[in-house]
């Protein structure tokens, strides 16, 4: 797929047409004798289904032609189109209701260079076809995906076909996070490294407010002022998992942490709590623990391991855990690592930044699971309580609060004694 995508980006980018040979844009009052400028990138303006349980028609309309690929995933049961970059934009509930064989459906970059539709399946489906059409009697250029009701067994043969190698997105996350500060001189850099983590991205919103701003913004925005803020100081290395609007998997995120010797993972996000569960606000740190320790927790848990589906990520691949006691011991180890960062953490929050009724919290986060990085999930406050709303996109608030993780970071990673995932005093 990375073949396929940097040969389609290789066919984008901005395209300026002599005026002597083009005419003008009807809108904007451009004069003829003015370039015409082509977007960047592919823009999808509308989309639409048709069709019933046994068949079922996705529409998008294109400003232009492009390339697709298709193919179907399971657990859960979902269609997967991949695409070369493309500018959505679609209304804001696109995609939130489905049709015939379709549930819902997603759409949104998932790596630099490449974008994404996901279908969620009300049942077995196969892609018939999967082709874009050129624009042509007055209708624009449209992506076309055909599927037909079919029996699990056959789609499950179809599901088989794929490999983790064709199908799994950001692949070289890693290498696609570089430090901010590489080395000093000659010289090996030898200072501690922190991972930020941005939450969600790309194909992925996270929560969403009723008045529109994305978790996904909102945790990006923190983690780029939190990286500034760090660097000042000259102190620390600082790598992030994702600096722009990109999906990195779950498990991308942890190597990301490994692969560099993080002496600390901080991972952001902002939650949202559905209408029927009551309201909530204020920010929770959580640490990982095999059993949560309250159903709130359970819950966001839940929520945020589900991201890799909502990406479109292969998931039948995904390795079991390693039974061996050095792991264990390296993990419970680390665990405490976490649990004593996540207590200074909340101290020095709680001086700036409202707290939820019950700070500490713990849960089954994938993205918390490497067994030799000390990990936290800090949950800033609710999506859809609106004050905690208001604060989340306040700059005032977000440097106040940037300022107090910061001050929780240096206090950890400065006392450090010992070597933590590759950190020394």
């Amino acid at each position: 797929m990375n073949c396929f995508l940097s040969r389609c980006v290789g066919l984008l980018g901005v395209v300026m047409i002599a005026a002597s040979t083009s005419p003008a844009w009807a809108a904007g009052g451009i004069a003829q004798s003015q370039p015409q400028v082509v977007a960047e990138f592919p823009i999808a303006s509308a989309a639409r289904l048709a069709g019933d349980a046994k068949q079922t028609r996705f529409v998008l309309d294109l400003d232009r032609k492009i390339e697709l690929r298709a193919f179907v995933l399971g657990h859960p049961d979902r269609v997967v189109v991949d695409l070369p970059q493309v500018t959505f934009r679609l209304p804001a509930d696109t995609g939130r209701s489905g049709r015939g064989l379709i549930k819902a459906f997603r759409y949104g970059l998932v790596m630099a260079g490449g974008s994404r539709l996901v279908f969620d399946l009300a049942g077995p489906a196969k892609i018939e076809k999967a082709y874009v059409l050129d624009a042509a009697n007055g209708q624009p250029a449209r992506l076309i995906v055909e599927l037909a009701a079919t029996d699990r067994a056959s789609f499950m043969a179809a599901v088989a076909k794929e490999t983790a190698s064709d199908i799994r997105p950001a692949e070289a996350a890693d290498s696609a996070a570089a430090d901010a500060v590489g080395s000093i001189g000659d010289a090996p850099d030898t200072r501690p490294v922190l991972v930020i983590d941005p939450g969600h991205g790309g194909i992925d919103n996270g929560t969403q407010a009723l008045s529109g701003e994305t978790e996904k913004s909102i945790v990006l925005a923190f983690g780029l002022a939190l990286r500034d803020r760090i660097l000042q100081s000259g102190k620390y290395r600082v790598v992030m998992t994702r600096d722009d609007d990109t999906f990195i998997p779950l498990g991308e995120r942890v190597k990301v942490a490994r692969s560099r010797n993080a002496a600390l993972f901080v991972s952001i996000h902002a939650d949202a709590l559905p209408r029927k569960e009551g309201d909530a606000q204020g920010a929770t740190i959580y640490t990982l623990s095999d059993k949560a320790s309250d159903a709130e927790a359970e819950r966001l848990a839940e929520s945020e391991n589900k991201a890799d589906a909502i990406g479109g990520v292969n998931l039948t691949e995904e390795p079991t855990e390693v039974a061996d006691i050095l792991i264990d011991l390296a993990q419970r180890e680390t665990r405490a690592f976490s649990n004593h960062f996540a207590h200074m953490l909340m101290n020095e929050m709680k001086g700036t930044v409202r707290m939820h009724k019950h700070p500490l919290k713990s849960a089954g986060f994938k993205v918390l699971k490497a067994p030799d990085v000390p990990s936290v999930l800090v949950e800033l406050g609710y999506v859809s309580n609106s004050a905690d709303l208001k604060l989340l996109t306040s700059e005032s608030w977000r440097s106040r609060s940037v300022a107090a993780v910061a001050q929780a970071i240096d206090n950890f990673l400065a006392k450090q004694v010992v070597s933590v995932g590759g950190a020394k005093e």
